[in-house]
């Protein structure tokens, strides 16, 4: 089986990674493209699914954040197990569940149908993610991991790229239901590659304590220096939930961006975004995680009051600030993740990411309920108080940067 890459005498990562690394590499980005582009379709079609299903922004913002306490639900009750087996085993078993829950939304037909359809899809996709990133933890020392973030991560990016205008094509073409089934595709793709091709990752079952999966859990769930890394992550996903789901709808009804004109400005943001994605990770490894978490932060901070106080405004204009914005957004979450998955010990890595993608999701959920209320939607189509969703955006954005440093002062003290 493959282990960490060795850490040479001065404590400087090795220059290049294996081939069977870059495989897992490439592997689990793919995976993050399948799921990041299951959950931010529903942005840019947010504007089609308001209209065809009749649904107010409430209850599209019920859509959206359905999925994230599913998500939070699903991960809670998965850490007392997640150190108790083999990760490739447990990988694939959520991945199956959640490429059945996409196929559902392939073909749900109604508010209701399409709500449980999101249901089913994040109890298993929220958990894919807390896998993968102890996966990561698991085959590559600390030193590296920004590198690695950065290129699993930039399946953000991707979607947009690749994904999304192919998704919104598909979607003007067909239906609505056309993207969630290329998801498909490609998932069951992904997951043969998996099962055929991918080693078994089970070093961790060999330090493991005697511990029931509830007494895993409970320990995981309350060890001091664990609860500050869950309460950063918090508020870490409250951006992306509260302005990701009526993005698209207020670039279109405030903005004056055309729906036809949408797949530009995400494929131009997604290139731009894609650059930047290694280049973040690289610089958290360079110059510091918490640091380029810092200065991502706060430029973040600005475009975001800049951007929710627009009004009618040129379409390059607004290509510009959404890829100023979506660059900062990677720097943030690259740098974030390098950094938090310094803070557990081996033998509750996927405990710990279990929890901690739990927490992630049931505030991101709250956050989309919330964002659901604060915005409204006038008789013209015009979203409303999205600008005060913006000075909320900022607010949680601050409280992170200062709960980030306790979370730096952790790994700093261990590694």
């Amino acid at each position: 089986m493959e282990t960490a890459s060795p850490v040479t005498t001065a404590g400087v990562p090795p220059a290049r990674f294996t081939q069977y690394q870059i495989f897992v590499i490439a592997v689990l980005a793919f995976l993050q493209f399948t799921i990041v582009l299951d959950f931010m379709i529903l942005s840019p079609l947010g504007a089609i699914l308001l209209q065809e299903l009749g649904i107010s922004t409430k209850r599209f913002g019920l859509v959206v954040s359905i999925y994230a306490f599913a998500a939070g639900g699903s991960g809670l009750m998965a850490a007392g197990f997640a150190d108790k087996f083999d990760r490739k085993k447990l990988l694939l078993f959520f991945y199956c569940g959640f490429i059945l829950g996409t196929f559902l939304c392939g073909i749900a037909n109604s508010f209701h149908f399409l709500l449980v359809a999101r249901l089913v899809t994040g109890l298993f996709g929220g958990v894919v993610g807390s896998v993968a990133f102890a996966i990561i933890t698991d085959l590559f020392p600390f030193q590296t991991r920004g590198r690695v973030m950065g290129a699993v991560q930039t399946a953000f990016a991707a979607s947009q790229v690749l994904g999304l205008p192919i998704g919104l094509a598909l979607a003007t073409r067909f239906t609505w239901h056309a993207p969630f089934l290329m998801i498909v595709g490609l998932g069951v793709a992904a997951g043969l590659v998996i099962f055929t091709q991918m080693r078994p990752i089970d070093a961790h079952l060999k330090v493991q304590s005697d511990r029931s999966p509830f007494a895993h859990l409970l320990h995981t769930a309350t060890r001091p220096r664990y609860l500050i890394g869950f309460s950063a992550t918090m508020l870490l996903a409250t951006g992306g939930f509260m302005l990701m789901p009526f993005g698209s709808a207020f670039s279109v009804n405030n903005l004056g961006v055309p729906l036809t004109k949408l797949p530009l400005v995400y494929v131009v943001t997604g290139v731009v975004s894609i650059i930047a994605g290694p280049l973040m990770g690289r610089l958290s490894d360079a110059v510091g995680k918490y640091l380029t978490f810092s200065a991502a932060t706060i430029v973040c901070m600005g475009v975001v009051i800049y951007f929710t106080h627009l009004g009618i405004i040129p379409l390059w204009h607004m290509i510009v600030v959404n890829a100023v914005l979506f660059v900062c957004v990677t720097g943030r979450m690259i740098s974030a993740s390098a950094l938090a998955s310094g803070v557990p010990a081996m033998a509750d890595r996927g405990a710990y990411m279990a929890i901690n993608a739990s927490v992630q999701q049931i505030s991101g959920g709250i956050a989309s309920t919330i964002a659901g209320v604060i915005v409204v939607q006038a008789p013209s189509g015009k979203l409303e108080r999205y600008d005060l969703l913006g000075w909320v955006v900022v607010a949680a954005m601050a409280v992170t940067l200062l709960l980030m440093f306790n979370v730096h002062r952790i790994v700093r003290e261990k590694v």
